[in-house]
């Protein structure tokens, strides 16, 4: 990576102005001409290498990987890959009809528990003792099939557990999208215009979360972790400048509102970044991600800091824009104590959220940087994501910018291909080691992919000696 250097910010204000945009980049004017008999050629089958392979090329120094090369028949079309939940000594996800757990110190597959149909929605917090509650389609049609199935899964043991179907009325609480949340034991799922809460233990259903002005502000989506947050459109009209969000923090045990957080008229709440601290996004309702702030609030919801990073090229969600997904996934983002981290194209940087001020800021002329953990004060561990010709990489970055560029992690070039290609789709950190997904899986037997790549650094013989071989808390289904 070459870093340009280190720059400064231009704090946002925060009745939510328009700051002056920055003159576009012109496009090539000239348009290639297509041949007039296209060769047509039969695509070659993708190699996916095996662990074996990609540490045989290993240089010293480099990180010991290994890598998934699911099987799985799929359907000649995409899928969604979804959330990475890491439990105990595993890494859990769901795609397709089936949710598996990979083993972190090698990437064996531990359990898998299929599913009738496709997943479409799952939660990105398990509870703190590692269950998790998934939603599936009522069909495998391509077309009508509903988001109304619920199934809990243990994720340490890879026990299925209760399943219940989501009760449908009318367009008002329609299952074609659903968004769900857990905080705590509870289960918080929105679905069109309404939201509920559910015991994740037996499926029991606790209450209905509150609608406040009915007929003016309808929940729309819900965010969980250590807080459970509902965030609700309002005055829904035709004129975008009357709109506005509402954004509450209710107490998972009992349905009680612990405080609200209105937008001004005209913005809406776009991705909750952070619920302990709260920090979100808000976007115009009519510029969307072109016209877009960060927003951390304080205690009772009150309003601590407003940031524009806009004017240092930042973008929403690193360019993934509003995704369509949970409220909770925004790609390139990362909460700490007291500092936001956004990356993206060519640059990462960090906001001190007290202050609202760049605390440091990184270009880089040809890498995506994706902040990974949050360290001391406002430093962070950075994933730089391969390229084409080159692998990826964990740097340290702390207050001066470049001046502390400190490389944690470098990846073997054996594993650039299958690294470059997952295109950082889902990233989770821990311990040391770093689990790379793609954000879909493919049917398409020609343009095969890895389902999952990791890396962590060797550990010298002298200490993989001393360590009793780890016995699994794991079982089959």
């Amino acid at each position: 990576m070459a870093c340009a250097g280190v720059y400064a910010v231009t704090v946002g204000r925060s009745d939510g102005s328009v700051a002056p945009e920055a003159e576009a980049t012109p496009r090539p004017s000239g348009t290639p001409t297509a041949p007039r008999t296209p060769a047509v050629r039969t695509p070659e089958q993708k190699e996916i290498p095996t662990s074996e392979q990609i540490n045989a090329g290993r240089k010293p120094g480099d990180a010991k990987a290994w890598v998934v090369d699911d099987r799985t028949d799929l359907p000649r079309r995409n899928f969604k890959v979804h959330d990475l939940w890491t439990v105990g000594d595993t890494v859990v996800q769901a795609a397709y009809r089936k949710v598996t757990a990979y083993r972190l110190s090698d990437g064996a597959e531990v359990w898998s528990v299929p599913l009738p149909a496709p997943v479409c929605e799952t939660p990105v917090n398990p509870t703190p003792d590692g269950k998790v509650v998934l939603v599936y389609k009522s069909s495998q049609a391509r077309r009508g099939a509903r988001c109304n199935q619920l199934r809990m899964i243990d994720l340490r043991t890879g026990k299925a557990g209760w399943q219940k179907e989501l009760v449908e009325t009318g367009s008002a609480d329609d299952t074609f999208i659903v968004n769900s949340a857990i905080s705590g034991g509870v289960l918080a799922i929105g679905q069109s215009m309404r939201a509920a809460a559910y015991r994740v233990e037996d499926g029991v259903k606790l209450y209905d979360i509150p609608m406040e002005n009915p007929g003016k502000c309808y929940p729309d989506d819900v965010a969980g972790g250590t807080r459970l947050l509902v965030a609700s459109t309002c005055a829904m009209s035709v004129d975008g400048s009357k709109s506005y969000s509402q954004l509450r923090e209710i107490d998972p045990r009992t349905g009680k509102v612990l405080w609200r957080f209105r937008t001004q008229p005209g913005w809406q709440v776009g991705k909750v970044l952070s619920v302990a601290p709260v920090v979100f996004t808000t976007l115009h309702n009519e510029e969307r991600t072109d016209n877009w702030r960060i927003v951390a609030l304080g205690p009772g919801g009150a309003l601590r800091t407003t940031v524009d990073p806009r004017s240092k090229g930042f973008t929403h969600c690193a360019d993934a824009g509003e995704s369509g997904e949970n409220i909770q996934n925004c790609k390139g983002t990362l909460v700490g104590r007291n500092t936001v981290f956004l990356g993206g194209t060519n640059q990462a940087g960090a906001y001190d959220l007290g202050t609202g001020k760049l605390a440091w800021g990184v270009k880089s002329e040809d890498s995506t940087l994706n902040p990974l953990q949050a360290q001391s004060g406002s430093s962070a561990l950075v994933y730089e994501a391969a390229t084409p010709s080159r692998p990826g990489r964990i740097i340290r970055f702390g207050p001066g910018g470049v001046d502390t560029d400190k490389q944690v992690l470098q990846h073997p070039e054996s594993a650039t291909a299958t690294e470059y290609g997952m295109l950082a789709g889902h990233l989770a950190y821990a311990n040391g080691r770093i689990v790379i997904t793609s954000a879909d899986v493919s049917g398409d037997d020609t343009n095969r992919q890895a389902r999952m790549l990791s890396f962590a650094p060797e550990r010298p013989r002298a200490q993989r000696a001393r360590e009793p071989h780890a016995l699994l808390s794991h079982a089959s289904p």
